[in-house]
């Protein structure tokens, strides 16, 4: 069906024949539509990749009912190059580059949670499809929608429905979720199917729920709590069965899903990302600070174990290795437990914020908004400003100095901004973040053409967990050399090398950038002695000026068990006449004989 070479009018013309044909997946709320595109669309880049395949792009974007054209074209455009993209002036300039790159190529495109209000509605969604006119005949557009109606409105060739799965199948499909393979004897088995046959019988053949109470059941195989899931009239519904899961889940659990409620319908989870935001705002109680991230993995894996957090392998330049998401339903159960505790604003929102608030999420930044509502907001908490702030804007300091002055509550504040055109830009931090006295995490994202100073009072943030600086540009301090003294630092993220004089002293590390190893004083590879909390990818760069096995011994890297993926390489060719050749062979030794996967560049 999606490799049908089918002509398709646009609606309301008679004559203009598009490039494109759409088709429809419809069904009720938890029925398995997204399921289905992501298994359509996963097909076809499996085809891609080990044939020529059918399509020559395949993008996928989630739409939701309160969307953003700009939004939904600059994620196309990045599926479509698999570029990041920074944020276009106009949307104009934004549609072009979107055509260049869609132009005469066959493309699958996958809309998926389409919402259909009205005609304005409608027409914001023709603006998404412009664009993709200069495409490739036989391309395709796969959207999914509660209702057929909508498919139609839209010009649907075909609408598929997701059928009630029968009774035999359903009940398969729960006792897949509910009851492992193994570790159960055959009796016990025959008792946990008749118990979950009549568990199945409840849940009225929604997968959603099959899903999640399955989970439930499926990490406490015990024949009693079955028996009592059983006799639940909670499960009669797919809400009621996935409030009945929630109420399983521990009370930090509970807390940790809640505060997803902030984040947007099916936005993209990073189990690190997230769990980084769950110890900075305190929801980790353990008696050993330093254990806070490895409590907080577990609650992330019990949440995935429930079926509430799903996986999915990404593919795209945002997420290149596995995130999450929460279904629809779980996200509306989210913001029901949260209640006036975490709260979100999207483009166009007009209303009244709790004044108990303590976690807001802003989808698109508003200058008017932050400065009359959010700021009176000052028992906040975390403060997330995902996009929308120019750099112009905030390169007057004023933006910063008012949150820094009276948010002085913040534990989490990260902002992204965009770049204003090509110039180089020059943003001075003021020397009022000190106020911050509780602040764990600060992230301040910046487009290539802009420069970081941040003033020596940031050293005053002595509880700062996280510095994430992920900028094209430069970050200066005006004091690098005593960044050590942020002792409690885990996280440092940044895109240039690592320049902390003895940043060796920073004993709770896990995330660092680049190393580049130099002669200087602090700089030597014997810093990385005693961080043994480090995890994931290490970059050593410079080998050429660690002159002994001694010296490279002194590195202690057999120690950083947690360590997955670490390279080193030597910035141009080795001095031979400092450093002999059997010397370069055993620095290299030392530093490859406790990871066959270390690569020497």
């Amino acid at each position: 069906m999606l490799h049908e070479d089918v002509s398709n009018v646009q609606p309301g013309s008679s004559n203009e024949v598009l490039c494109y044909s759409i088709i429809g997946i419809h069904g009720i709320p938890g029925s398995g539509k997204s399921t289905l595109a992501q298994l359509v669309c996963d097909n076809e880049k499996k085809d891609k990749q080990e044939k020529d395949g059918h399509f020559d792009l395949i993008m996928w974007v989630h739409v939701s009912q309160n969307f953003s054209v700009d939004t939904i074209l600059t994620e196309m455009l990045e599926a479509a190059t698999g570029k990041k993209c920074d944020r276009f002036h106009n949307r104009d300039t934004l549609q072009r580059n979107l055509e260049t790159a869609l132009h005469r190529k066959q493309f699958l495109l996958v809309l998926d949670d389409i919402w259909y209000h009205n005609r304005d509605n409608q027409h914001e969604l023709q603006k998404i499809l412009t664009p993709l006119r200069v495409g490739k005949a036989g391309s395709k557009i796969l959207v999914t929608n509660r209702t057929e109606y909508a498919l139609l409105a839209l010009g649907a060739i075909r609408s598929i429905p997701i059928s009630e799965l029968d009774d035999d199948v359903f009940l398969k499909l729960f006792m897949h979720y509910a009851l492992p393979l193994g570790n159960v004897d055959e009796q016990d088995r025959r008792k946990f199917e008749r118990i979950g046959d009549d568990i199945a019988k409840k849940l009225r053949r929604s997968p959603l729920a099959a899903r999640t109470v399955g989970g439930q059941l499926r990490i406490r195989p015990n024949i009693d709590f079955w028996i009592d899931a059983r006799d639940r009239d909670l499960l009669d519904e797919t809400m009621g069965a996935l409030w009945w899961s929630y109420q399983h889940l521990d009370e930090q659990v509970k807390r940790c899903f809640s505060y997803c409620s902030i984040f947007p319908r099916r936005h993209k989870l990073k189990r690190d990302e997230l769990v980084r935001l769950w110890v900075a705002d305190g929801f980790i109680s353990t008696a050993d600070a330093s254990e806070e991230e490895v409590v907080a993995r577990k609650y992330f894996d019990d949440l995935v174990s429930s079926s509430i957090f799903i996986k999915h392998t990404g593919d795209d330049i945002e997420v290149s290795d596995n995130y999450f998401t929460i279904h629809d339903l779980l996200h509306d159960l989210a913001e029901k437990v949260a209640g006036s505790d975490c709260f979100r604003i999207h483009k166009g929102w007009t209303g009244v914020i709790p004044r108990d608030v303590h976690h807001v999420f802003i989808e698109n930044y508003d200058e008017n908004m932050v400065t009359e509502r959010i700021l009176e907001m000052e028992s906040l908490r975390t403060l997330i400003i995902d996009d929308g702030i120019n750099i112009d804007m905030i390169a007057d300091r004023t933006i910063f100095e008012s949150i820094f002055m009276r948010m002085r509550k913040l534990r989490v504040l990260r902002v992204k901004s965009f770049r204003s055109g090509q110039k180089r830009t020059n943003i001075s931090c003021p020397e009022s973040i000190c106020n911050l006295k509780h602040l764990r995490y600060f992230g301040f994202w910046t487009g290539s053409f802009s420069e970081q100073v941040f003033p020596s009072t940031i050293l005053k943030l002595y509880h700062l967990q996280v510095l994430d600086l992920r900028s094209g540009g430069k970050s200066v301090f005006s004091s690098k050399e005593d960044l050590c003294k942020l002792t409690n630092l885990r996280h440092f993220f940044t895109l240039q090398d690592l320049d902390i004089p003895n940043f060796g002293r920073l004993t709770l590390l896990q995330k660092i950038p680049r190393i580049r190893v130099t002669k200087e004083v602090g700089h030597g590879i014997q810093q990385l002695a005693h961080l043994n909390k480090l995890r994931g990818e290490l970059h050593i760069h410079g080998l050429q000026n660690v002159e002994s096995k001694a010296t490279a011994v002194e590195a202690n890297l057999p120690a950083k068990e947690h360590l997955t993926e670490p390279t080193a390489s030597s910035v141009g060719q080795w001095d031979n006449k400092s450093v002999r050749t059997d010397v370069q062979e055993e620095i290299l030794e030392v530093l490859c004989c406790h990871w066959s996967s270390l690569s020497v560049e």
